[in-house]
């Protein structure tokens, strides 16, 4: 048992390695991640910053950056689902499979990597938020755990990905699929709060997971914007930011596992 154990572990590590070599050799892939919400940092920040409206008034650009972070962690998906295409087109889920390695490998192999590239990404942006002025005013404690829900939000994102790009099986699609869900990410709070917008759709954004974590963000960091919602889910935007990556997780995770298993046949 711990020898086999011991087998996963290695092996998980050599696919981890292997993907964030791929990086490494390539990088303008990482560069076209962190282009996004550098984008969206001078966009909104600045070009549009002025005319946005902050609930309880406040500077927007410290309302904005807790959902740049969110963003951030949410366009994940369209990395990892175009990653495993590639893989899958490419024949390199064949070839691993054909090599004597725990099968549970590729698919913890792959998530590891992307959490890790993802905690850089997140740092990254966390530093950008501090050059144009933004802070977290509420403790390093709370900033600390505002950090770990967002890492959440991206484990959970992680298994969409990895479940769609099993599913499409080539980037070409995959690109086809992240144009489809886009939208989905921006019907949050993370631009605008939701009771700016109109009914109908504030109360989807309020209910769009990545919200959650955008409120519980803004909280836990002492940004402007939080707690302003009177609605029962944006009141408990912590809990909501724990709960909505657990169950997103709890679909997609064996979604992923039994959809690499069919391949596998």
């Amino acid at each position: 048992m711990i020898a086999r154990l011991q087998w996963s572990v290695y092996d998980t590590w050599t696919i981890t390695r292997r993907d964030l070599l791929t990086w490494i050799i390539s990088p303008v892939r990482v560069i076209g991640e962190l282009a996004f919400p550098i984008m969206f940092v001078l966009l909104f920040g600045y070009v549009f910053g002025s005319g946005m409206v902050v609930p309880g008034g406040g500077d927007y650009r410290d309302f904005l950056m807790p959902g740049i972070f969110a963003m951030t962690m949410a366009f994940g998906i369209g990395n990892t689902m175009t990653v495993v295409a590639t893989d899958i087109e490419r024949g390199v889920m064949d070839r691993f499979r054909s090599l004597p390695m725990a099968p549970s490998a590729i698919v913890t192999g792959r998530c590891t990597a992307d959490m890790i590239n993802s905690f850089a990404g997140l740092l990254i942006t966390i530093g950008c938020g501090l050059v144009v002025g933004w802070s977290w005013h509420d403790g390093l404690g709370n900033a600390l755990l505002a950090v770990a829900l967002l890492l959440l939000l991206r484990f959970a994102c992680l298994w969409v990905g990895i479940y769609l790009g099993l599913i499409v099986g080539s980037p070409e699609a995959a690109g086809s699929v992240w144009g489809l869900l886009f939208p989905v990410t921006m019907v949050t709070s993370a631009f605008v709060a939701p009771e700016l917008m109109p009914n109908w759709l504030g109360f989807l954004a309020e209910w769009n997971p990545l919200s959650s974590t955008v409120g519980a963000a803004r909280e836990l960091f002492g940004n402007v914007g939080a707690n302003t919602a009177d609605s029962w889910i944006g009141s408990h935007a912590v809990l909501m930011a724990v709960v909505w990556p657990v169950v997103i997780s709890a679909i997609f995770l064996p979604l992923s596992v039994r959809r690499y298993q069919r391949l596998s046949r």
